[in-house]
């Protein structure tokens, strides 16, 4: 969520029609107002470690909260056209390069709204692949079975896609080995059903208030994830002081108590201090909210 790009003006995506048409954009309409809801309320969460949120940009120099939430905005209309399109598809090839042209329009609008700053380039895929995937299974969908259809869709190659091999995201995996945020989709989104939806469901359960089992959620996927955010900025040192970090934040008891609160903003004054933020975290961290909101148990 860091990195400045060039942008240009986005295509209007076109209007489908169908003798359900009302009935399957209003479908449609719910889910992406869900993955818009999931990309504001995590941006407005804070205290977050060294993340945009209410206090601050972070270590986010082109970065600002107003930012956040205008390319939440923005990305509306195309979530909900990926949702249209997988309603109506399979989980092969062709979904999977539908999905992909709507995001780089999803991409361009994102620009357009922040003025050329990465806002949610991961966000985008990560929850692009989730509503599609919810979206064709529909209304009972489980989030394992979210997930599972989420990876069918990601192994898919993308034809229109072409990697140089010089994105921060290649560059992590030649020298990291981390998988990122491909190989998270490509294995069912782990981080999101072991580490961020158990806390977040577990903790709110337990009668903990939204944003303390948010911030729980937060801190159980970044004490497991290999973030090639971090990575990119802060390289192994920055990594294993997120992961211990936030593992001691919750080993204290989590944001709720006194001492897990104080570990929390250890962490943070220590990545800020690094440069080093945990986008890939943030990521996942949205994808557990819009699960949590759209999926059953």
């Amino acid at each position: 969520m860091d990195a400045r790009l060039p942008f240009a003006r986005a295509p209007a995506l076109p209007e489908r029609r169908g003798a359900d048409a009302p009935a399957a954009r209003a479908r449609a309409q719910a889910l992406a107002d869900a993955a818009v809801r999931a990309l504001r309320d995590e941006a407005r969460l804070s205290p977050k470690p060294a993340l945009v949120d209410a206090r601050g940009s972070g270590a986010h120099a082109d970065l600002d909260l107003a930012r956040m939430l205008r390319s939440a905005q923005a990305l509306r209309r195309p979530f909900a056209d990926m949702a249209q399109a997988a309603a109506r598809a399979r989980p092969d090839a062709g979904l999977r390069e539908e999905l992909a042209r709507i995001g780089r329009v999803a991409e361009q609008r994102m620009l357009l709204a922040t003025e050329g700053s990465n806002a949610h380039r991961g966000a985008i895929w990560a929850l692009g692949l989730l509503l599609g995937a919810r979206a064709l299974l529909g209304e009972a969908a489980s989030a394992a079975a979210t997930c599972a259809t989420a990876a069918r869709i990601a192994r898919h190659p993308d034809r229109a896609h072409r990697d140089s091999g010089t994105s921060h995201g290649a560059h992590v995996a030649r020298r990291f080995g981390a998988r990122g945020a491909r190989g998270q989709a490509c294995a069912g989104f782990p981080h999101v059903l072991r580490c961020g939806l158990p806390m977040l469901r577990g903790r709110r359960a337990d009668g903990a208030r939204a944003e303390h089992a948010r911030l729980d959620a937060l801190m159980s996927i970044m004490a497991e994830l290999d973030d090639t955010c971090l990575l990119h900025r802060g390289g192994e040192p920055a990594l294993r002081a997120a992961q211990l970090g936030a593992r001691r934040v919750l080993e204290l008891g989590g944001a709720a108590t006194a001492a897990g609160h104080a570990a929390l903003l250890d962490l943070d004054r220590d990545l800020l201090a690094r440069r080093a933020s945990p986008g890939g975290s943030a990521d996942l961290l949205a994808a557990s909210l819009f699960l949590d909101a759209v999926t059953a148990a």
